[in-house]
């Protein structure tokens, strides 16, 4: 993972990519334009941690991870479009575990995109429960030596 650091956004540029790769990927690429609020209340919870993939320190991809106690809830997981099936997504997967692992987490889970199961799947994810438009999948983690 050394080409690799997950970081928590900080300064107005971190935080302007860490929101337009939100918007652009999860809101308006599924037609949703408009209606993205980068000033949720949620996302400014004590417990929600927003994190930036950086690939040789460019911004490749986000996630939101919130601990609600031994469980860690991946939230709003996305890569940039244009560097997609590069692996980014795998190592957000692993670098967010290891933050969770970190957290005292035991389980990771996640309300996923249909489209996307066989990619969570491939990440050691299971199928918890079937939505109307999402898939709740979880992945126990193991303590590291």
């Amino acid at each position: 993972m050394g080409d690799y650091t997950l970081i928590t956004p900080a300064g107005a540029d971190a935080w302007r990519a860490y929101h337009d790769i939100r918007r652009t990927v999860l809101f308006e690429a599924r037609g949703q334009v408009g209606v993205y609020d980068p000033n949720h209340p949620d996302d400014k919870l004590p417990e929600h941690h927003a994190k930036a993939l950086l690939f040789h320190g460019d911004p490749v991809g986000v996630v939101r991870i919130d601990i609600e106690g031994t469980t860690a809830l991946l939230r709003r997981v996305a890569i940039r479009e244009e560097v997609q099936r590069r692996g980014h997504g795998r190592a957000l997967i692993v670098l967010a575990e290891q933050f969770a692992q970190e957290q005292g987490c035991r389980r990771l889970a996640s309300h996923v995109a249909v489209d996307a199961v066989g990619f969570y799947e491939k990440c050691g994810f299971m199928v918890d429960e079937l939505g109307s438009d999402s898939v709740l999948m979880s992945k126990p983690m193991h303590r590291s030596a």
